[in-house]
C-alpha cells in the first residue's frame, strides 16, 4: 500500500460524539463527526466529511425505538441491506467513502499543479433531525449535500414520516384517503406560486407545472402538509429544493 493510501486514515476529526436532546416525547442523541482528509500532503485537496444524526434512545418501547432508528440510517446512508448500530453503520460509510476517494483520485494528484489546489476536492455532509409532529406521527428530515467536482455539487431533503406507535414508515398512500392524489395534486399547483414568492421567471422555468402532484416526498407538521422536490425534479438546478405546504384544513377532506 502506497504512503497516501495508509494517509487516508489520518485526518483532522471530531468522530463519533453524542449530544442528548428531547423531541416530541422521545428522548434523543446526536451522532456527529467532522473530517477533512487530505489526498496529499502540502496540498488543498481533500475529502469534507460531515454527519450529524439524531436519533431516539428513549421515549417508546426498544422495538419501537429500533425500527425508526434502522430507518433513519437506510434513508441516511442510502443502504440495501439491514444497519449495524448508529456507530458502525457511519464508520462503515466513511471508511467505504475514504476508499473510494483514495482510490478514484490518489494516482490523478502528480499530474496537477499545485496551484489547481481543490480540483480533486470531494464533499459530503448528512444532517439528520426530527422536524415535525401531527397527532402519533412524527417526520425526520435527511438533508444531504454531494459535491464530487464540477460546477456544483446537489442538495436534498428527504422527509421520513413513521408512526410513533410503531416505528413504521407511513407511505403516503397510507397517510391520505384513496384519490386523494388529483384533488391534492391541484391543491399543490395552486400552491407553486406562493412556494416561489410568485416569481414568474421561477414559474415560467419549472419543466412541467400542469403535471406537478404528490410525489410521495412529504413532511408532516403542526400546520400541515409540505411536499419536497429535489432539483431537476420539478425544475432546474437553481431553483434547488423546491416546497409546497398545504394546512390541515385544505387537507381534512382528503384524510385517512
Amino acid at each position: 500500500m502506497t504512503d497516501l493510501l495508509m494517509k487516508k486514515y489520518l485526518s483532522i476529526a471530531a468522530a463519533g460524539l453524542l449530544a442528548l436532546g428531547c423531541t416530541g416525547g422521545l428522548k434523543t442523541a446526536t451522532y456527529t463527526d467532522d473530517q477533512a482528509m487530505p489526498l496529499a500532503e502540502g496540498r488543498a485537496d481533500s475529502l469534507l466529511l460531515s454527519i450529524s444524526l439524531e436519533y431516539p434512545v428513549k421515549g417508546a418501547d426498544e422495538a419501537v425505538l429500533g425500527n425508526i432508528t434502522a430507518n433513519i440510517l437506510s434513508t441516511a446512508f442510502d443502504l440495501e441491506e439491514e444497519p449495524g448500530t448508529v456507530e458502525e453503520t457511519a464508520l462503515r460509510y466513511e471508511e467505504n467513502l475514504k476508499d473510494e476517494y483514495f482510490n478514484e483520485n490518489g494516482d490523478l494528484f502528480p499530474d496537477r499543479p499545485a496551484e489547481e489546489g481543490g480540483i480533486l476536492s470531494w464533499e459530503d455532509r448528512i444532517n439528520g433531525y426530527f422536524s415535525g409532529r401531527w397527532r402519533h406521527y412524527t417526520t425526520y428530515m435527511v438533508e444531504y449535500y454531494n459535491f464530487r467536482g464540477g460546477a456544483h455539487g446537489i442538495g436534498t431533503l428527504t422527509p421520513i414520516v413513521f408512526d410513533t406507535r410503531t416505528g413504521d414508515v407511513v407511505a403516503e398512500e397510507d397517510f391520505f384517503a384513496e384519490g386523494y392524489a388529483a384533488p391534492v395534486g391541484a391543491l399543490i399547483r395552486a400552491g407553486l406560486a406562493d412556494a416561489l414568492d410568485h416569481n414568474e421567471e421561477d414559474l415560467d422555468a419549472l419543466f412541467e407545472p400542469d403535471l406537478v402532484g404528490p410525489n410521495g416526498t412529504y413532511e408532516v407538521g403542526k400546520d400541515g402538509v409540505t411536499w419536497y422536490y429535489q432539483p431537476y425534479e420539478i425544475g432546474p438546478y437553481y431553483l434547488g429544493v423546491i416546497s409546497v405546504s398545504l394546512s390541515w384544513k385544505d387537507l381534512k377532506p382528503y384524510l385517512r
